[in-house]
């Protein structure tokens, strides 16, 4: 007698089991979810940090806007003093710095809050993947938010097709590429000349500069990168941040993983759906992409018990890392290495108020002193 089988509408996934009962009908058993009973905190912490680290920087950009104005108008305030932190806005300076640390054995004395961040934010990579990026970098912030905007006026944000995608993504890569390129032909003795020219010790003006006198080709610009953030998930972190493919790199040696229990796991998808990088976290088991940030959005939004969490190797297997213990070892790097540079007295840079009072005036006439 024939036997006839009778298929689900459905494809089997390797985590439903497969059943054959004795009329010759294959039944699939979903699997039962085991839903997790401790409330998520991982967005919370994190949507804290970031705004924490937002209004920081609005602090440094507006008190640097002060004491750059007293320069300009002549009122010059002793009491006023330059908040080095916004140096953390000149990677290529903090780079250049850690090069010529490596080269000479000491600290930088120009720009050196721009080393000591530099540092701070690749241990931060190094230990908790690119937590910088989707944590603290407030460009990263905006840029977050622009995309969910653009998920309300939409109801959808874009996805480049893969032969856009995967290109456009190497351009982060080229761009990083070519600054180490650069930097790493430059000796100590020429990073320190660069460092104590005129352009280089007020490089930071430069860039404040930037924004206060935009040119119509550079808003233009602007412009385009804020509309495509709203329709392309973090377009530019995506696409063309260097420092973030720098961060995505040193990722790889972080020992922090997301990792998925196929046991535990329901098969929902959520998590891949939730993920800003498009990563296809349910069908891995470990996520080791560069492209992942540590925002644990995948994590938030798993709804079955330990079927994914951030952990670390152990002897005995994966050990889970909380939110909280990501969230303080955070803490600790940025204000300890900051700390550590602020009480020893290797914050603040050695360009002294006289020259200030002579660049800053004329700021936008200082030319490059590399051809």
């Amino acid at each position: 007698m024939a036997v006839q089988l009778q298929f689900p509408s459905e494809p089997v996934s390797s985590n439903r089991a497969v059943n054959m009962s004795d009329s010759g009908r294959i039944t699939v058993l979903r699997k039962k979810l085991l839903r997790r009973m401790d409330p998520d905190r991982s967005q919370t912490l994190r949507r804290s940090f970031q705004f924490g680290f937002l209004l920081l920087n609005v602090w440094l950009g507006v008190t640097f806007y002060i004491w750059v104005r007293q320069f300009e108008t002549g009122t010059h305030d002793r009491n006023l003093m330059r908040p080095a932190g916004v140096e953390g806005w000149l990677p290529i300076a903090g780079l250049m710095n850690l090069r010529y640390s490596l080269l000479t054995g000491h600290f930088p004395v120009t720009h050196p809050a721009a080393f000591f961040l530099f540092v701070t934010f690749l241990a931060i990579a190094f230990l908790f993947r690119k937590a910088f990026c989707s944590w603290l970098c407030p460009v990263g912030t905006l840029s977050e938010y622009l995309w969910r905007a653009g998920r309300i006026l939409f109801r959808r944000n874009f996805h480049l097709p893969r032969y856009l995608d995967v290109p456009l993504r190497s351009l982060k890569y080229l761009l990083l590429a070519f600054f180490v390129w650069a930097i790493s032909h430059m000796s100590a003795g020429a990073i320190e000349e660069f460092m104590h020219s005129p352009y280089g010790a007020i490089a930071d003006l430069r860039m404040l500069n930037f924004f206060r006198y935009l040119g119509q080709t550079a808003a233009v610009v602007l412009g385009f990168f804020v509309i495509a953030s709203v329709l392309v998930q973090n377009f530019w972190c995506r696409y063309l941040c260097p420092y973030g493919a720098l961060f995505g790199i040193t990722s790889f040696l972080s020992p922090l993983r997301i990792r998925r229990s196929e046991p535990a796991c329901i098969d929902c998808a959520k998590c891949a759906k939730a993920c800003p990088s498009a990563l296809p976290v349910d069908k891995l088991i470990t996520i080791k992409s560069a492209e992942c940030t540590g925002c644990l959005e995948c994590v938030a939004v798993c709804p079955a018990e330990s079927a994914l969490q951030l952990s670390i190797p152990t002897w005995a297997g994966a050990a889970r890392i909380s939110p909280w213990a990501m969230a303080a070892g955070i803490a600790v790097l940025f204000f300890g290495i900051v700390g550590f540079a602020k009480t020893s007295g290797y914050w603040n840079g050695d360009v002294p108020d006289y020259v200030y009072r002579q660049l800053v005036p004329q700021a936008n006439d200082v030319d490059h002193p590399m051809p």
